[in-house]
């Protein structure tokens, strides 16, 4: 529904009041935008959409409010892996937009984190287009100042050869499998020539797939029972689709919190968790604070590599900011396609 607040006009989950606030404030956005694609996805919608949405408000019964909450909290707690998921965009050079600008894609945008930490770290030569398949995560994003586009991430409403990236990241492992080779493909589609695809997800079996399966889906309110990826089908995905150049690296990823003292540092980080994955049943159980020394302790614990160069959570006062930060680490796959 669309509405104003604050004086600001918000298009809410309304598609059609989203592409006129791009036509509007982002034409050079909107004009890469497929309208027949558009009547087809709305059609489709009038029909019913069965998909799960996890990503609903906490009293849908999703975990879409306590997600926004972290994310306010702590913008920066996964800035790290998002600067460098953004370098990996720029090696090839592309045909930029009007402005000079590359424009990505964000498939599974949200309410715009990466956007924001692309401000934040001063990367201001792309325009990411955040977009999300939950119209609550949409809602939230226009909300916010931020402009988003109601759009599954396998049936994109971008013209074909007509962006500079598309990204896929920080939920990836959401779309099913019989989804995924598709979603590869349609990102193959709307990359112009020179451009970079980012499909960006935690291997199976690793500390990230743990902590989904021993932490997020007992503890959370939406469970979280999803397959992660391999290197190998990651790989075979990029193949399929025609990328001329492609591989699969391994990028460290990790969470942080800084804060005047350790403690504060750890407790922030710990609320962060709580709120990030929505462990309700466990604040319910020990309180927020509680929950919040409980999910920090059980982050340290899951989240350590021994292979190669040891990797453990570390603490330690950085001069540069004059706090503490706490750093969980964590390891990400991701896959580079590049359609030359």
């Amino acid at each position: 529904m669309s509405a104003e607040k604050n004086g600001v006009f918000v298009p809410g989950n309304d598609l059609r009041a989203q592409l006129e606030q791009l036509r509007r404030h982002s034409p050079d956005v909107f004009r890469r935008i497929d309208l027949a694609r558009v009547e087809s996805w709305e059609w489709d919608r009038t029909q019913g959409d069965s998909h799960r949405d996890d990503f609903d408000a906490d009293a849908a019964g999703g975990r879409g409010s306590s997600y926004v909450r972290a994310q306010l909290a702590n913008v920066d707690a996964r800035a790290h892996g998002i600067g460098r998921l953004m370098e990996l965009m720029r090696p090839t050079p592309v045909k930029r937009g009007a402005a000079g600008r590359r424009t990505i894609v964000d498939l599974l945008g949200g309410n715009g984190l990466v956007r924001q930490v692309c401000a934040r770290l001063g990367i201001d030569d792309v325009e990411v287009v955040t977009c999300d398949a939950s119209p609550h995560m949409v809602e939230t994003a226009w909300a916010a100042g931020i402009p988003a586009l109601l759009q599954r991430a396998e049936r994109q409403l971008f013209q074909s050869e007509s962006v500079e990236g598309v990204l896929l990241a920080y939920g990836s492992h959401h779309i099913p499998p019989a989804d995924r080779g598709s979603v590869v493909n349609d990102a193959y589609r709307v990359l112009r020539q020179g451009g970079t695809f980012l499909l960006h997800d935690f291997q199976t079996g690793s500390p990230m797939d743990t902590w989904f399966t021993t932490i997020v889906h007992p503890y959370s309110q939406t469970g979280h029972e999803f397959d992660h990826f391999t290197g190998d089908e990651i790989e075979e995905y990029l193949l399929k689709a025609g990328f001329d150049a492609y591989e699969v690296i391994e990028i460290d990823d990790p969470y942080t919190a800084t804060a005047p003292s350790p403690e504060v540092a750890e407790r922030n980080l710990g609320e962060y968790l709580v709120n990030m994955y929505g462990l309700c049943k466990k604040e319910a159980e020990l309180g927020v604070e509680g929950a919040s020394r409980w999910a920090v302790g059980e982050a340290k614990r899951i989240f350590h590599y021994d292979d190669g160069e040891p990797l453990h959570s570390t603490m330690e006062y950085v001069d540069d900011l004059g706090a503490w930060e706490l750093t969980i680490p964590r390891k990400a796959l991701v896959g580079v396609g590049r359609k030359l």
